[in-house]
């Protein structure tokens, strides 16, 4: 969840992908930098970064303090706040199913940047993760748009979800 000028923005975590510390294609993997401090921190805080010189990633901290894993959050079903959400990605027509579908058009649709790296997702007050209750079935493929590590089985989504990302073929 997401507050934004007094609007709860809420999406539903509906596709992640894991990264561990000896994991070739992880920030974490040459150990830390500037850069990637904050994915050692403890666990359930934020590592946004910046990829490709367009988009940010929100990424949830997954182990203790100075182990550098994380949770890439690739999709989330948006819940609340969605008009706020299609202002920020700057598109008024966009279906609720593409609004939070893809690392890149989540972050800008929740206005998640590099301010929230760090940010400790069970008590920072504008950016945090609750859970509703509601239980939905997961499958796991492998991860998408790296060549590193590519097969391992290290995503895991909701099956059949509109709001996945990635090729169809990989989320039946």
């Amino acid at each position: 969840m997401r507050a934004r000028d007094g609007v709860v923005l809420a999406g539903r975590i509906v596709e992640t992908e894991a990264y561990f510390p000896d994991d070739p294609a992880s920030h974490a993997y040459r150990g830390m930098t500037r850069r990637n401090r904050a994915m050692f921190g403890p666990p359930l805080h934020a590592y946004v970064y910046f990829i490709y010189g367009a988009n940010w990633c929100l990424n949830v901290t997954a182990e203790t303090g100075g182990v550098g894993a994380a949770a890439l959050v690739r999709a989330c079903e948006p819940v609340a706040g969605l008009e706020v959400m299609r202002e920020l990605r700057g598109r008024p027509g966009v279906k609720d199913r593409e609004l939070l579908r893809g690392p890149g058009n989540l972050c800008r649709a929740l206005g998640i940047g590099p301010e929230f790296d760090g940010a400790d997702l069970t008590a920072d007050a504008a950016l945090w993760l609750a859970d509703d209750g509601t239980v939905l079935p997961v499958a796991v493929s492998t991860r998408i748009g790296i060549t590193k590590a590519a097969h391992e089985p290290l995503r895991f989504y909701v099956p059949g979800h509109p709001s996945v990302s990635g090729p169809r073929a990989l989320s039946p």
